[in-house]
């Protein structure tokens, strides 16, 4: 997996660039605020259909222009490809093509240019709120999983009309008789993302742990446990048993959800608990050990990639190297071995050793 080429015109804080890239380590180097994370944040969308920072499309679109556009070209699969998206600044949908070829939704770009992003927010994840770690298994199951891209992205309407259901029905009761539909649906479907996350959550822990036990040196046990809606009694199940677990669950809460206008159950509020030896890094970690198990985690997040792919994705270090202490940053730096990295930092002397250096000012570019 390489990536080649970057086009970008009207893309955050970029009037119109084309950048070509060593197949090892790229070094983007310059002051904050300059573009350098806009850069990681193009590779990643058009690597996963969406921005890590923003789920306002407009906010994409360079100040007083109408659309961006970005285009990839990538060496993937054992072949020559392209990947392109166009985003429009309001009201249109975007486009998206692969190989000059128009696809309907981003399920049908996975495994182009497969991407695994680290940066400092990520150093925090296990001591933040559910939401960022439903995003890290989500991010990587929409890559590795068409499927679940698209039931992701089911679910994620029906959870908004039942809302609207749920806030619109003072002003008219008859949206209630609605309900019935929408939560069957729901179950349906949230029981295809609670298998799949039981199944990666799994994995991610035992590829995680190897990691830890590397880093601490084999002096903590690192485990991953996954949650979901109580009733679900076991994750692996036939989907018939989940969707009917979903169901009791829901059933149990429908009072309460009429009363507060929420939907108060259901695997978008799923989360993941990480232990060392027992203890929760959530409640008892101290800052070091949050930090390694964090990092353990990105790295067992890049090889479960490369293992289901059978090429290396792109590595993307947001400034995460500042981050971290020198003996974290040699445990990362020692793990690539192999792959293409993209490495960004406001401080170019501190690590001009490890490949091609490019250098960013107010969106211009100078290699």
């Amino acid at each position: 997996m390489r990536l080649n080429e970057l086009r970008l015109r009207d893309f955050r804080n970029y009037r119109e660039t084309a950048l070509t890239w060593d197949p090892d380590v790229n070094l983007i180097v310059g002051d904050n605020a300059q573009g350098k994370t806009n850069l990681l944040e193009a590779i990643a969308y058009l690597g996963a259909g969406r921005s890590f920072r923003t789920q306002k499309s407009g906010e994409l679109v360079r100040f007083g222009q109408e659309f961006a556009d970005l285009e990839a070209q990538v060496f993937s699969q054992q072949r020559q490809q392209s990947v392109r998206a166009v985003i429009f600044a309001r009201g249109r949908p975007r486009q998206l093509y692969r190989n000059g070829v128009k696809k309907k939704t981003a399920a049908e770009l996975a495994g182009v240019l497969p991407t695994v992003l680290f940066c400092p927010e990520d150093l925090l994840v296990l001591k933040s709120g559910a939401a960022p770690r439903r995003r890290l298994g989500d991010n990587v199951l929409c890559q590795l999983r068409p499927n679940y891209d698209a039931a992701l992205g089911e679910y994620t309407r029906l959870l908004e009309q039942k809302s609207r259901i749920l806030k619109d029905r003072f002003e008219n009761p008859a949206l209630v008789e609605l309900l019935p539909e929408y939560n069957l649906r729901l179950c349906q479907v949230g029981a295809l993302l609670i298998s799949y996350r039981a199944r990666f959550f799994e994995s991610l822990g035992q590829e995680a742990a190897r990691f830890h036990g590397q880093f601490s040196g084999g002096a903590e046990d690192f485990a991953l446990e996954y949650h979901t809606v109580s009733t679900v009694t076991d994750r692996m199940a036939p989907m018939s048993q989940i969707t009917a677990q979903l169901q009791a669950h829901m059933e149990a809460h429908a009072r309460a959800e009429l009363d507060s206008a929420q939907c108060l159950t259901g695997p978008h509020k799923d989360d993941f608990d990480v232990t060392l030896s027992g203890l929760s890094l959530k409640s008892f970690g101290s800052q070091g050990q949050v930090r390694t198990a964090a990092i353990s985690l990105k790295l067992a997040q890049r090889e479960l990639m490369r293992r289901e792919m059978g090429e290396e994705p792109v590595l993307l270090l947001d400034d995460v190297l500042s981050e971290l202490d020198a003996g974290r940053q040699d445990f990362v730096l020692n793990q690539i071995v192999s792959g293409q990295v993209f490495i960004t930092c406001c401080e170019p002397g501190r690590f001009t050793r490890l490949g091609t250096t490019i250098r960013i000012t107010q969106g211009g570019v100078e290699k």
